[in-house]
């Protein structure tokens, strides 16, 4: 490091630092900056930062202007191109020093908006299905009176042609229940045992494959090594088959649904930071989930299908958040991709 960059502070920095010179040559770069681009201080100090963000060419021009009026820049939000094709949303800062030289910090901040992400959505999900269980108890009460005089006409009346329509009426107040029962999500708490992920995953696959024509490929890709968990297994077959169905139907008569696990290390699902999480994705080429609608996926009767009931991510939503995980998602034409993340404290390895 130059001696404008002191090691005791910025090796431990998460903030990147980036030091160039007045030609816009790395001069030097902290820890956070190396694992942020994915290189190493040998490798990268003596290269042009045109280089190194190749992909980010405003900012490079950013800090050529702060070189020439001496005046720092600040942006927020900057999507950030790095290696491998990813980006990461950061806020930048660029200063001048000393006249001739120029540092670049960059702050990742995709973590800090996930969390605030997450929370809205939590505390508007919470919301939403306490009106939902609010109503289904308000539905429920005159849907048994209805039935209940039904069946009670039905005795009485002397004619089958007259009783078919007490019969039809109980019907539809049995349907109207059981659709405000699928609303209200599971009532049981989780009863949670040892479970393998993968055989989740087998069992929807196979249930889909049943259903599904040729034109549609049910790809894996699983990672063998994710030890069993503590979950409910019939509960997780139910979340992961709302969200592979929902999938299935997006490609249309031709097209790629792929289950894939993975895990994660260090992710913050809520308020609690897990050492280890179980991250299962349901990934499609359909056409992507419409703009209006990626804010409110998760909320009951919420669907772009004409025949949809749009609860079926509402009750995997539900599932997953009574076994402490959470359910996101992206999606653009051509790739959506759901990721259900369960943690992994007690797993059986």
């Amino acid at each position: 490091m130059s001696k404008n960059l002191p090691h005791h502070i910025l090796d431990h920095l998460n903030t990147a630092v980036l030091l160039a010179d007045s030609g816009l040559v790395l001069r030097a770069i902290n820890p956070a900056g190396e694992m942020l681009f994915k290189t190493g201080a040998r490798q990268a100090v003596g290269q042009p930062l045109t280089v190194l963000l190749r992909h980010n060419q405003a900012l490079v021009e950013a800090m050529h202007q702060t070189l020439v009026s001496g005046h720092p820049f600040t942006e927020h939000g900057v999507r950030l191109g790095i290696p491998f094709g990813s980006r990461v949303t950061v806020d930048c800062t660029v200063t001048p020093v000393d006249g001739n030289e120029v540092l670049l910090e960059i702050n990742p901040i995709d973590r800090l908006l996930r969390l605030a992400r997450e929370e809205t959505l939590s505390d508007q999900h919470a919301a939403s299905r306490a009106v939902i269980r609010g109503l289904a108890h308000e539905i429920k009460n005159p849907l048994g009176g209805l039935r209940g005089a039904a069946q009670l006409l039905e005795r009485e009346l002397p004619s089958e042609s007259l009783k078919e329509y007490t019969r039809i009426i109980i019907h539809e107040a049995d349907r109207l229940r059981n659709l405000v029962d699928r609303m209200v999500g599971p009532v049981t708490p989780p009863r949670k045992r040892p479970t393998n992920i993968h055989q989740v995953m087998e069992h929807v696959r196979k249930l889909l494959r049943a259903e599904v024509g040729r034109g549609i490929r049910l790809d894996i890709d699983y990672d063998p090594s994710l030890p069993e968990f503590d979950a409910d297994p019939e509960q997780l077959v139910q979340a992961v088959l709302n969200v592979a169905r929902n999938a299935v139907q997006a490609v249309g008569d031709q097209g790629r649904v792929v289950f894939r696990t993975r895990a994660e290390r260090l992710l913050t699902i809520g308020q609690k930071r897990h050492r280890l999480v179980l991250r299962a994705e349901i990934e499609d080429t359909g056409p992507g989930i419409p703009d209006e609608l990626r804010d409110r996926v998760f909320y009951p009767m919420v669907t772009s299908k004409p025949n949809g009931t749009g609860l079926g991510l509402s009750i995997a939503q539900d599932i997953i958040n009574q076994h402490g995980g959470m359910i996101e998602f992206s999606s653009q034409p051509g790739q959506t991709v759901f990721r259900l993340y369960l943690p992994l404290e007690g797993a059986y390895g």
